[in-house]
């Protein structure tokens, strides 16, 4: 049987629109998830004079978050701030809370920071996830000096997320300085050893930029190898709140690591107890002193003493009337009883006399 011309070249054809129709069948609509827009900065102008107004715009932040805004030296959007935050204006830093779509736009004057330029705008969020874009801006009549070049062979760099080791005491309760100890990893990146490393590290309560404090841990960390660090700090006392640890080596940030402190109620309870008693010992005294200054009652002592002297009572007697004697024989005289002598008079009692005394007869009886 012969075949038709053109038959073997179409059975491919055929097959491939077979093959594209149940693939086409078979699959589901696909829906393409909508990617998050990157956080991003924009400058109104990216040069200005000192202490010059500029607006700062972003988006692609997280809605309603609270954002610092810096100018910061000695920095670039590669490398970020060397310095940390030592290295910005911060007195003439900005706060704003992005909107519901994560955007927002503030006025931040160009004020030159303590280190020389290369600069930037600065632009991290305070609270939760930490997210940081740097700008980079000129400014007019602000030094310019090469960036700082790193000092030895070794690089630390953090291994591990670092954490807030302790917790608190009656007397942290009662407002002593709240102590942790900051844990984490770090390992030596580059080619040479890392002898007794000098680590800052900084608190910062709110918006407000950290205070740094040195903290050397003694030891060396060879190249390739890791070590667990552990740097003890502490507040000040009577400190509460949210606060923000961060670590940072080679004018480099490494970590940051938030804290919150709880009040220390026992003070609150002191002072609530010191407002209760004051009063009370007040009033006792008051009443003391009222009850000294006072005129008092002369006692019943006293009473008597000026009272008149009371006469005894005076009876008074009636002399008795003697009636007349009747006529006829005289009455018969009453016959003496018992006890009583002859002749009216009453006789003696019989008695013990002197010499007959149980005691004087008998000395040794009781």
């Amino acid at each position: 049987m012969k075949s038709r011309p053109g038959g073997a070249a179409l059975a491919p054809l055929l097959s491939g629109l077979l093959s594209g129709l149940l693939v086409v069948l078979t699959a589901g609509p696909s829906y393409a998830a909508p990617e998050k827009p990157a956080r991003s900065v924009a400058l109104s102008r990216s040069e200005a004079a000192r202490g010059a107004d500029v607006t700062v715009t972003g988006k692609g932040w997280r809605p309603g978050a609270l954002l610092m805004l810096l100018v910061c030296g000695q920095s670039t959007p590669e490398l970020g701030v060397i310095g940390g935050t030592n290295s910005c204006s911060n007195a003439d830093g900005q706060a704003v809370t992005t909107d519901g779509e994560g955007s927002f736009s503030k006025v931040l004057p160009a004020a030159p920071p303590p280190k020389p330029c290369p600069c930037v705008v600065h632009v991290a969020t305070v609270q939760g996830e930490q997210a940081v874009v740097d700008t980079e801006l000129t400014i007019t009549g602000h030094p310019v000096a090469p960036l700082p070049t790193e000092s030895g062979d070794g690089r630390l760099a953090v291994l591990t997320e670092p954490r807030l080791d302790g917790s608190g005491s009656l007397l942290t309760w009662f407002g002593a300085p709240p102590a942790r100890t900051l844990v984490f990893t770090v390992g030596n990146l580059g080619s040479g050893p890392v002898k007794d490393p000098v680590f800052q590290l900084g608190t910062a309560h709110g918006v407000f930029a950290p205070q740094w404090e040195d903290r050397q841990w003694k030891g060396t960390i060879g190249p390739g190898q890791k070590a667990e660090i552990k740097l003890d700090f502490e507040l000040s006392p009577g400190a509460h709140g949210d606060y923000q640890v961060s670590l940072q080596y080679a004018k480099k940030l490494l970590a940051t690591e938030p804290w919150g402190v709880d009040r220390p109620w026992g003070v609150t309870l002191f002072w609530i107890l010191l407002c209760l008693v004051v009063p009370a010992a007040v009033f006792r005294i008051g009443m003391v002193v009222v009850d000294r200054l006072r005129p008092r009652a002369p006692r019943r002592s006293d009473q008597a003493r000026h009272r008149g002297v009371r006469l005894p009572d005076v009876t008074v007697r009636l002399p008795k009337v003697r009636r007349a004697p009747a006529e006829g024989p005289p009455p018969a005289a009453p016959e003496p009883g018992p006890g009583t002598a002859p002749h009216g008079t009453t006789a003696a009692l019989p008695w013990f006399t002197p010499d007959s005394a149980p005691s004087e007869n008998h000395p040794n009886r009781p």
